[in-house]
């Protein structure tokens, strides 16, 4: 007796389609599970014996072989019970409708529930892709994996239920469409209660318009963590595609909320600086997202940069190009997107007053020397503005001045990103931090007389090619948010000053 039932795997964030195949044939009483299983997955044999079991069918008294095909890629996890367990039942002629328009994907307990598994959305997505009309998840799932359009999406709570659903006894009911609502905007975190910092303000409005990275480097106090936690209210919205991009990493992480599967919001995380190496790339064993993933498409802010471990801050320095990072195991090798607005924060020195207008800095020169060499120039090159923020004066704490909302600055963030989503319409570039050299000599193109001026700046301030790169990007954000078309001398120039600070820090 032979059968074979549609399932899907995971290696890392791409689905892959699985055949289930089983034989039922005489011989030794045996379950034999083959095509490179790991332990949970040869496990499962002894969940679907009692699973049946508590559905009073007995697998009978023969050889049993399933093979998971294709059987040269490694299978891991209990996301294929549900599809191996039909495969039996079909197997024994208790099924017997064609089930080829139909994939499987859930755990098998004991007494026969369906326990929820991760990565049910992108595993959907591949169905979809392969032309499978149903597919069959855990009831905990089906809201999730409803997100993904024109595949019907069919939640189970239990063996029987299925079972019963298969041999046309009762009918399951498709999982409605998932649509997410249109939420206004409301965020407890507004600019309006930071008094001053307008240049701070500006660098990080510039910064979210183009999708740039930032340092804000300042004494303790000054507000720069209060600004960063305000940066998720005056970013744009996740557009559709992107959502499903964060949406799938989180499904595979197990950290998407079963009421509102599709993640609508930018993601901001913000990790402690005791982190780990893996636990800020990702990794294990079996090689799971890390911070800079779960970030996809919104902020990884780091508070107390030079806090975090050496090798953790120079692991930074391949995403923030790429915008993927590749991690490889014995086992297998994955890659994770990571296109993040990286925003870091961190004081000038040990005592954090280096610098600083009135309060005397107490560190000797080598200890600050020795604090801020923990950043490394490569990856202080790759953070496009380095913007220092001041002490705020008495007066402004003071002021009864209304400052300005972070609806009103959204609202400009907003209108530069439709510049750039209009200007990038036939590739897959999101925002002007992401501009190759190409789309940078296209798209930031600037008169002879102020390219001369530029490069005598170049040459005074020894930049890299990718600081002069950088400065180009930034000055496009700038005449995007002014909605002018053309790049001038005074756009190039505010963006030179967000590339200087180092000198004064670093380069003495």
């Amino acid at each position: 007796m032979f059968a074979k039932i549609n399932s899907l795997g995971l290696n890392g964030l791409n689905a892959f389609a699985v055949d289930v195949e089983i034989d039922i044939s005489r011989g030794l009483p045996s379950f034999n599970i083959v095509g490179l299983p790991d332990t949970s997955v040869r496990e499962s044999k002894d969940r679907i014996r009692s699973a049946l079991k508590a559905c009073s069918i007995s697998i009978p008294p023969s050889a049993v072989m399933v093979n998971l095909a294709p059987a040269g890629t490694k299978k891991t996890g209990s996301i294929y019970d549900m599809a191996i367990l039909v495969a039996v039942v079909k197997a024994m002629n208790i099924i017997r409708n064609n089930l080829d328009d139909y994939a499987f994907i859930g755990e098998v307990s004991l007494n026969g529930s369906i326990r929820p598994v991760d990565g049910v959305l992108p595993m959907v997505l591949k169905a979809r892709e392969l032309g499978i009309k149903g597919v069959f998840v855990p009831e905990e799932n089906a809201y999730e994996a409803s997100v993904a359009e024109d595949v019907t999406i069919y939640g189970v709570s239990n063996v029987s239920q299925l079972i019963s659903h298969l041999c046309n006894e009762i009918f399951i009911s498709p999982q409605p469409k998932y649509i997410p609502k249109d939420t206004a905007y409301a965020e407890k975190l507004d600019f309006a209660d930071v008094k001053g910092q307008h240049t701070a303000k500006k660098a990080l409005e510039i910064a979210c318009a183009g999708g740039h990275n930032i340092m804000l480097i300042g004494s303790p106090g000054s507000g720069k963590s209060m600004l960063a936690k305000r940066i998720p209210s005056i970013l744009p919205p996740l557009t559709f595609e992107e959502s499903l991009e964060t949406t799938n990493i989180y499904s595979i992480s197990g950290l998407v909320d079963r009421k509102t599967p599709l993640i609508t919001k930018r993601p901001f995380r913000s990790p402690h600086h005791t982190i780990s190496t893996a636990g800020l790339a990702g990794g294990g064993t079996i090689p799971r997202p890390g911070e800079i993933s779960l970030a996809h498409n919104g902020v990884l802010f780091l508070d107390e940069f030079p806090e975090f471990g050496h090798t953790a801050i120079d692991t930074l320095r391949q995403p923030m190009e790429d915008r993927t990072i590749t991690i490889g195991r014995v086992s297998k090798t994955v890659t994770y997107p990571c296109s993040v607005m990286l925003v870091t924060a961190m004081n000038p020195c040990p005592c954090g007053y280096f610098g600083h207008p009135t309060h005397e800095c107490i560190c000797s020169q080598k200890q600050v020397r020795t604090y801020l060499g923990k950043i490394s120039g490569p990856v202080l090159d790759r953070i496009d503005m380095h913007i220092e923020v001041a002490p705020v004066d008495f007066s402004e704490l003071s002021s009864s001045r209304k400052e300005e909302s972070s609806a009103d600055i959204r609202k400009r963030v907003i209108s530069a990103r439709e510049i750039q989503t209009e200007r990038f319409r036939k590739t897959k570039i999101k925002c002007n931090a992401n501009m190759s050299p190409s789309e940078i000599e296209k798209y930031c193109q600037i008169p002879d007389a102020l390219n001369e001026k530029l490069r005598r700046t170049f040459e005074k301030l020894d930049l890299s090619a990718r600081a002069y790169h950088k400065i180009l990007k930034i000055s496009r954000t700038v005449a995007d948010l002014e909605g002018v078309e053309n790049i001038s001398e005074k756009h190039i120039f505010q963006a030179v000053q967000y590339r200087s600070l180092d000198r004064k820090y670093w380069f003495r």
